[in-house]
């Protein structure tokens, strides 16, 4: 196998079909983080359980046992499944350095995890997922910060007033991903997740969110935003033009950008 300094310089396949053999087995093995979709798509999580698993005993009988309900799962859901069996588990054995070794893990697959560990806990307020989350919304890698949204998601929309009251502080951050999470996580529609039927039928109670990005410098900021109010003008037309001739009025060019992709479906 090549030196994993050497495969962490490749630009990855467009296909799944074309991933070398060397990458798919560093990949299966949590020695290397994938590098676009088709990696990420392409682990096996439940190879990856086992090699991840090797040396820690108290989980790998647990693990095999319930290998055969992870079989044909989709990807998130696989995740999310696996998160909350090692949520579980390592509360039977009060384990408190599993997710601190998850969280660590070179693998994004394995940080994925994580983040459902921390979004499938009922004992944690919507305060503590959030502030638990934050260091995966920040993740280098791109799976980790859309996994961290979705595992947090479904809470969010339970405790939708306070998470939008908590998130506004969010949209101030330095980090443009921390910012484009608290934007992903409350989207009215958003991607592979379920709708949050307040915000389709009122929008503007998200304004706190929205309102201080509408000029944001991050382009990842931008195309979030957008994507927020094209979600909100599907079942609002009106409101997302009336706010969008609002923001044009003293509009820069991040603001006429996110006019445009806020308003491309209306």
């Amino acid at each position: 196998m090549k030196d994993n300094k050497d495969l962490t310089q490749r630009k990855g396949a467009v296909k799944a079909a074309h991933i070398p053999p060397t990458v798919m087995d560093a990949l299966n093995r949590g020695s290397i983080p994938s590098v676009n979709l088709t990696e990420w798509l392409a682990v096996d999580h439940r190879q990856l359980l086992m090699h991840v698993f090797a040396d820690k005993p108290l989980y790998l009988k647990p693990l095999q046992d319930n290998m055969a309900s992870l079989h044909q799962k989709s990807v998130r859901s696989t995740i999310m499944a696996i998160g909350e069996f090692l949520l579980q588990e390592s509360k039977n054995s009060s384990d408190q350095q599993l997710l601190p070794f998850l969280s660590a893990h070179v693998s994004d697959s394995v940080r994925c995890w994580a983040c459902y560990m921390i979004g499938t806990d009922p004992e944690l307020s919507i305060l503590q997922k959030l502030h638990a989350i934050q260091p995966f919304a920040a993740d280098a890698h791109f799976g980790v910060r859309e996994i961290a949204w979705m595992a947090v998601r479904n809470e969010v929309s339970l405790h939708l007033n306070e998470s939008i009251t908590l998130l506004s502080k969010w949209v101030s951050h330095p980090d443009e991903n921390i910012r484009r999470f608290a934007v992903e996580v409350t989207r009215p529609c958003g991607v592979w997740c379920k709708h949050i039927d307040q915000l389709k039928t009122t929008p503007a109670i998200a304004l706190p969110i929205l309102e201080p990005l509408k000029a944001d410098t991050a382009v990842y900021v931008q195309n979030s935003v957008g994507n927020w109010l094209n979600d909100a003008g599907k079942s609002q037309p009106q409101w997302v033009k009336q706010l969008c001739e609002q923001w044009a009025v003293a509009a820069n060019s991040a603001t006429t950008k996110i006019i445009k992709r806020a308003s491309r479906n209306i």
